[in-house]
């Protein structure tokens, strides 16, 4: 009987959420780790509902503020499995901060962003991946912003594990996931998967016609080739690890933290707790 189990969803039939629910709960389940061991965090947006559609430990919160209750969960109790799924525009635009900050702190959780290239909770918007000059209801010249390359940011910025998935390739994203979860660090997944209602443009025969799995030669140390593949966007869409580097994570260079104490389980002096208090009283 399968640990992990999934609940009816308020998602459009045929939306690529479906595939990555479904490979994350594979992914978990192969990797063998108990339900009540694992704590997924998720914002607002249609993505960010994916918490309440598994039987996890879940927090769902502001807009675009998943990563910090995340990182604040898995400082607590370094014995959880902490992951965030959320979208494109919950993750880089209201989140966008967050998403920087976080590569450069290396908390060890696994960041699975649903990218849809729209806002499809709030009908339809233009996000941050959304292609320059792509038509919405409210951008009704055209999106006029240059589109966010959050893959490329990401290896620019320091992050040590940086994927891009497709929706449509479960295969391929439940062993990107599996390794993602299972890296000591922040490990960041860029999920390409069409918004069947909101986006005509990037749809699921798109995606398929675009996308092309790296190559078992393809080394994911080479920083320099990883942001090589993480530009090649025009004429194909590279997918799989594109980089990989081992790295020192916030509870080793934590004095507090370093020893593999959970802080939930040490001791707190009450006496300076109170000294503490008292000072701004």
């Amino acid at each position: 009987m399968d640990k992990f189990t999934t609940y009816e969803t308020a998602w459009c039939p045929g939306c690529g959420n479906f595939s990555i629910l479904n490979s994350l709960k594979t992914a978990l389940e192969e990797l063998g780790i108990e339900p009540n061991q694992v704590l997924m965090a998720g914002g607002i947006g249609q993505a960010a509902k994916t918490p309440q559609y598994l039987n996890v430990n879940s927090f769902c919160g502001l807009h675009g503020r998943a990563l910090p209750a995340a990182a604040a969960a898995k400082i607590a109790n370094e014995k959880l499995t902490v992951i965030v799924n959320s979208g494109d525009g919950d993750s880089y635009g209201e989140g966008g901060n967050h998403f920087i900050h976080n590569i450069r702190r290396n908390v060890n959780i696994a960041h699975f962003v649903h990218d849809n290239q729209i806002y499809g909770l709030t009908k339809g918007q233009a996000s941050p991946t959304s292609g320059e000059g792509f038509v919405t209801g409210v951008q009704t010249d055209g999106n006029l912003n240059t589109p966010l390359n959050p893959v490329l940011l990401a290896i620019a910025s320091g992050a040590g594990f940086v994927a891009r998935g497709f929706s449509g390739d479960s295969k391929q994203l439940v062993n990107i996931m599996k390794e993602a979860i299972r890296y000591p660090g922040y490990a960041f997944v860029d999920i390409l998967q069409p918004c069947i209602t909101f986006n005509k443009i990037n749809t699921f025969a798109y995606y398929k016609n675009m996308v092309a799995p790296l190559g078992e030669d393809y080394d994911p140390t080479d920083r320099m080739e990883a942001i090589k593949m993480s530009m090649e966007v025009s004429e194909k869409i590279p997918t799989g690890i594109l980089y990989r580097e081992e790295k020192t994570e916030f509870h080793r260079k934590n004095r507090i933290l370093k020893d593999g104490r959970p802080l939930i389980e040490q001791k707190t002096e009450d006496s300076v707790l109170r000294e503490l208090i008292d000072s701004f009283i």
